[in-house]
């Protein structure tokens, strides 16, 4: 119990700095909401349903899991700044698991990831995006899972970084070609065999594509614009959540005693 008090109360205070800063809330908020209000219609406007595939949706989608991992990717840089600032000092003396304060602070970004995602559901919701309530009910539990996972490869990534400027700088490095990779905003049939072969190890697509199952499961007659198969997807995301977060904290906490 009290390793997950800690836990609770380490995910509690991210999510509370993220509620007393409105400019990082708007920030957030900005790039994604743009591209489902502009780049979907537009693209949709410009080119149709080729195929019977709703480019509109499609792009809805893929910017949806994208945003929550990223953020959640992203927001654990937090743990540098702590670091910086000795706050992670602190409670790595505490009497509490190593392993529990870096799996607060995964909770705690995946949590912080949540608004953002309800914001761009409610954006869909108004552009006319085919959804059901119970199809955004079953993206929810899918939403989280994906926030986890981009924490789990957050700490991965940082875990043997320095500063915030390093990981700022491979975290752009490492995102946005993901981004293509992933079947964001493109499909991903018929891709040149480097290009297919990159796009298999990126960890962002599993994470589209268990998105995109979930949302053509609730939309009957709806083009499949998933990939591989719900279980899969699944199945990947999940071995790599446990793989990455499992590495990642053991990486990270051998460097904290050795610093």
């Amino acid at each position: 119990m009290r390793e997950l008090s800690a836990i609770l109360a380490i995910a509690h205070r991210d999510l509370t700095k993220l509620m007393r800063d409105r400019a990082r809330i708007l920030g957030d908020l900005a790039f994604p909401l743009i591209l489902v209000a502009f780049l979907g219609p537009a693209l949709k406007a410009g080119f149709g349903s080729p195929g019977g595939l709703d480019l509109q949706a499609y792009v809805f989608t893929g910017v949806l899991a994208q945003t929550v991992w990223q953020s959640a990717a992203i927001g654990v840089i937090s743990l540098i700044a702590d670091r910086e600032e000795d706050f992670s000092q602190e409670i790595f003396v505490s009497p509490i698991s190593r392993y529990s304060i870096i799996a607060g602070k995964i909770l705690g970004e995946s949590l912080v990831a949540l608004p953002q995602a309800l914001a761009i559901l409610a954006l869909g919701w108004v552009l006319g995006v085919p959804m059901t309530l119970a199809g955004v009910l079953a993206l929810l539990p899918v939403i989280l899972l994906i926030a986890l996972f981009g924490g789990a490869f957050g700490v991965l990534v940082l875990s043997n970084l320095s500063s915030q400027r390093a990981a700022n700088q491979v975290f752009t490095f490492i995102m946005l070609p993901q981004f293509f990779l992933a079947g964001v905003f493109n499909p991903l049939q018929g891709l040149p065999g480097y290009l297919d072969v990159l796009s298999r190890i990126a960890p962002l697509r599993y994470a589209v594509d268990l998105l995109r199952n979930t949302y053509s499961a609730f939309q009957p007659g709806s083009f499949p614009i998933a990939v591989a198969d719900a279980g899969f997807n699944l199945a990947a995301v999940g071995a790599l959540l446990v793989i990455f977060g499992g590495l990642g904290t053991w990486i990270f906490v051998r460097a904290e005693r050795n610093r």
